[in-house]
């Protein structure tokens, strides 16, 4: 009796944390026809070695006849970009994003080394479709999505890829925590993507340099507007920069254009702790109240 009472307790508690299916992102609309999911998709899947261009035809890269002179596909400049979508529903499932195929009842399935741009994402189970609809991947992002056969399937949302990362703790976390684990450039007014975050050696040169010949406020912002051109910041290096300065309103004006250079507005928190008057600070908590 007491082991049954406690597996009940765990099933309730595992329960109570579970993401609730399609409570998740944004839903993005099925186009496929009622006469398409009726009919079973054929045994053969797409040939690897075929591409498809932009109407949709597909050209062989190589030849079946050794007589005709292979064609090759080197350094197409096509940009680069990853479509991870998850199935958490039981079954057998094949997911085809532009020339690409996967079939698996994993549950997880990730697209790597895909053209940027628009593509067509199909869902099929037992191989009949299911969903179908077109996806905008901007070059060098991975986007995340969840699929739910009674729901539909939801955009969560676009992370940066930086330096493609391959390791299992960075393929597996975006779906942990839940979806909040890497910062959303993409939703920041300063986000571009020549940019990037300054690593810890090159902002300790920089702060020091601003202390050497920055004597007042001043001329300290402009330092700082200056380096937001080229660089982001986290939430610890605003606070870092905005203790560097003597007055609380020239303060109060670094925190409003740092806010929308920061990568993870989540910890924006921090910065409030470099203020000396709470009239500031409770200033900056309004501006970044409008901001999001």
């Amino acid at each position: 009796m007491k082991k049954i009472i406690t597996l009940c307790l765990l099933t309730l508690s595992t329960l109570a944390f579970a993401q609730e299916a399609g409570k998740k992102g944004e839903l993005l609309k099925n186009e496929a026809s009622s006469t398409e999911m009726k009919t079973q998709r054929g045994t053969d899947l797409p040939r690897t070695t075929s591409s498809s261009n932009q109407s949709g035809n597909r050209s062989l890269t190589r030849s079946d006849n050794r007589n005709t002179k292979t064609r090759y596909n080197w350094n197409q400049n096509t940009g680069y970009s990853e479509v991870f979508l998850r199935i958490p529903e039981y079954g057998y499932y094949t997911v085809e994003i532009d020339d690409q195929v996967i079939s698996s009842a994993s549950g997880k399935y990730r697209f790597f080394d895909l053209k940027s741009g628009r593509m067509m994402l199909s869902i099929y189970q037992d191989r009949y479709l299911v969903y179908r609809t077109s996806l905008n991947v901007r070059n060098n992002t991975r986007m995340v999505l969840d699929f739910f056969n009674n729901y539909g399937l939801y955009l969560l949302d676009s992370y940066r890829v930086q330096g493609q990362m391959y390791g299992f703790n960075e393929w597996d976390d975006v779906w942990n925590n839940p979806y909040n684990n890497s910062p959303n450039y993409n939703n920041q007014p300063g986000y571009n993507q020549s940019k990037e975050v300054m690593d810890n050696r090159s902002f300790d040169n920089f702060v020091q340099t601003l202390k050497r010949n920055a004597t007042f406020d001043k001329d300290k912002m402009a330092y700082i507007e200056q380096q937001v051109k080229s660089a982001l910041f986290t939430s610890q290096q605003i606070n870092t920069l905005l203790s560097t300065f003597s007055f609380d309103d020239t303060r109060l004006q670094a925190g409003k254009l740092l806010y929308d250079y920061c990568i993870d507005t989540k910890n924006f928190y921090i910065v409030y702790e470099s203020f000396d008057f709470d009239k500031n600070k409770k200033e900056l908590m309004n501006y970044v109240s409008k901001r999001r």
